[in-house]
């Protein structure tokens, strides 16, 4: 298998540009899966307090080095309660410090994510938590954080897969120097059946899940596929032997569409 590559974040820190995603991973299997992706040969971990899994998670990772990423649950917003809820999350995982730590939306009828920044700017600066991000931010959420702050998240993760591409927002990411890191990047698995996409496979014999994964890859974004089945895992990391020319990409493009959506909005999600 070719060797992963890496992304450097605008703090100049490296990160796996492929991970392994353990939502809705149960906490009392989280330990053996992610034990299966790292024999596997994975080096990058994505989880979240709301996940209920970081202890497994954590019990997998002891000794190894793997980066790590988790996220403060919207309940946990606010200064103080941002840095008590950092120590809980370390503690489970087993670590002193994290690798990445974002917040996991920004829940704007809370209207707490500025001062929850800031706790997460203590905690780099502290280097308890090495780099820092959101997710499911919207331009506004983002501009404003930067804004208030002067500090600017090394990445924001959020829904992006073939059907939602999310262009707007990576353009501004791009203007920012923010990283874009796809969660659900194989739409929950609703697209694996759509006819490009399996063309698209085929030409390259592989799978429709690797050649949407490739295509992530190919288009400069961080993607963290997840799966509990061993063999799916390893298939997940079979990326590096080929990419997609700029015909596949172009095919793909076409299916984005602004209903694509099939996750929670952040500016009208109830949590």
């Amino acid at each position: 298998m070719a060797a992963q590559p890496d992304v450097t974040l605008n703090d100049g820190r490296a990160m796996p540009q492929l991970g392994l995603g353990v939502w809705r991973t149960p906490a009392e299997t989280a330990a053996s899966v992610v034990t299966s992706a790292l024999d596997a040969g994975y080096r990058h971990v994505d989880t979240a307090a709301i996940y209920g899994n970081e202890e497994g998670v954590g019990q997998a990772i002891a000794g190894r080095e793997v980066f790590v990423t988790t996220k403060l649950w919207n309940d946990d917003q606010g200064y103080d309660e941002t840095l008590r809820a950092f120590e809980t999350s370390a503690k489970k995982l087993g670590r002193k410090t994290v690798d990445l730590y974002l917040i996991h939306w920004p829940a704007p009828k809370k209207n707490r994510y500025v001062e929850t920044w800031k706790a997460l700017v203590r905690l780099r600066d502290e280097g308890r938590a090495l780099s820092i991000g959101v997710s499911n931010f919207n331009a506004d959420h983002l501009r404003r954080i930067i804004g208030e702050t002067g500090a600017t998240p090394a990445l924001n993760q959020v829904e992006l897969h073939p059907r939602f591409q999310q262009r707007a927002l990576r353009g501004v990411h791009e203007e920012l120097g923010i990283r874009t890191e796809s969660w659900s990047p194989l739409g929950q698995a609703q697209f694996l059946n759509d006819p490009t996409i399996q063309a698209v496979a085929k030409k390259h014999g592989k799978s429709p899940a690797q050649a949407i994964l490739r295509w992530h890859l190919d288009e400069g974004l961080i993607v963290i596929p997840k799966s509990v089945h061993p063999e799916r895992i390893r298939q997940n990391l079979d990326l590096f032997d080929f990419t997609l020319d700029e015909g596949d990409r172009a095919r793909i493009a076409a299916l984005d569409s602004p209903a694509g959506r099939i996750g929670p909005d952040p500016m009208t999600a109830a949590f």
